[in-house]
């Protein structure tokens, strides 16, 4: 059976099962460390054989586990400025950066893109004398689109994000879009940072153009946080019986389960990431100002 997730700390644990006690992979580092009530684990797949064991792109994953959002979201602004800390260090130093908030916002669990980036402070046309004379000369040039999605616009948003890059010509672009877990438990407590792009739709089986460097020729910062998981992923982990777990086939394999406080989530997770986002572009401001200057 195919367990279904989008993040990289997960693929690494399934990959290790029946391993040696160890635990090693061929072409995969990983490290972590703990901090401000985070726990920080970067995976990097150095070579072909990590790309054939995690399922994945080489390239760099950072996972953020913090307190569940949907708990309460004390010092939110803190743990955006130290995701933005990780995230900033994904992407060049300079140059304009596009963010995209990719998914639906009319379907809550895949409303986190969209809801990010009306958040996220869009900046490219303050420019000249204007930005000089308010004391804003420093800051980076930000665009920020939302593409929806292909069942309401009937275009794919990979072909809508490659048009704009040829008018916005950034220097990099930041993905957000909601991710599927193999755990529950992952569900509004944990924060993907990778810089090997995104594959929208991934997370329910519906992929799309893939967003990455060889799609639109600059680097694709991919932020997301798990906000469903699918039923037969389910049935496995709480049985650790394939064959319950394919029992919900057929009509069941395709069913996708969120928690029922989902809108709590996402507008928290929203928040977070784009106060991540604002930190990581804006490092001299505070997040929380620009967060809500954006909206």
């Amino acid at each position: 059976m195919q367990i279904r997730t989008d993040l990289a700390l997960e693929a690494a644990a399934l990959a290790r099962d029946g391993r040696d006690r160890a635990g090693r992979l061929e072409g995969v580092r990983q490290e972590s460390e703990t901090e401000e009530e985070m726990t920080f684990t970067r995976i990097v797949i150095e070579s072909r054989e990590g790309e054939e064991a995690l399922g994945r792109p080489r390239g760099k994953y950072i996972t953020a586990e913090l307190p569940p959002l949907t708990d309460d979201e004390e010092d939110l602004e803190k743990k955006a400025r130290r995701l933005g800390r990780e995230l900033r260090s994904l992407l060049p130093s300079e140059g304009p950066v596009l963010v995209v908030g990719l998914g639906n916002e009319g379907i809550t669990p895949d409303a986190l893109g969209p809801q990010t980036a009306r958040q996220v402070l869009a900046t490219r046309h303050i420019e000249g004398e204007f930005a000089r004379s308010a004391g804003l000369d420093d800051l980076r040039p930000v665009a920020v689109f939302a593409p929806g999605v292909l069942g309401q616009t009937g275009v794919e948003s990979g072909d809508m994000v490659r048009g704009i890059c040829g008018v916005v010509r950034p220097g990099a672009v930041i993905a957000v879009d909601a991710l599927a877990a193999r755990s529950v438990a992952r569900l509004g407590c944990t924060v993907q940072l990778c810089d090997t792009g995104i594959a929208p739709g991934s997370g329910v089986g519906n992929n799309r153009m893939e967003l990455n460097r060889a799609a639109l020729g600059v680097p694709v910062i991919g932020v997301g946080v798990p906000t469903v998981v699918d039923a037969q992923t389910i049935a496995w982990e709480m049985t650790g019986r394939e064959e319950d777990a394919q029992a919900l086939s057929p009509r069941g394999e395709a069913m996708m389960v969120t928690p029922r406080e989902i809108d709590l989530l996402i507008g928290r997770a929203s928040r977070l990431v784009a106060m991540a986002v604002n930190a990581a572009l804006q490092p001299a401001y505070s997040p929380l100002s620009l967060t809500a200057a954006a909206g």
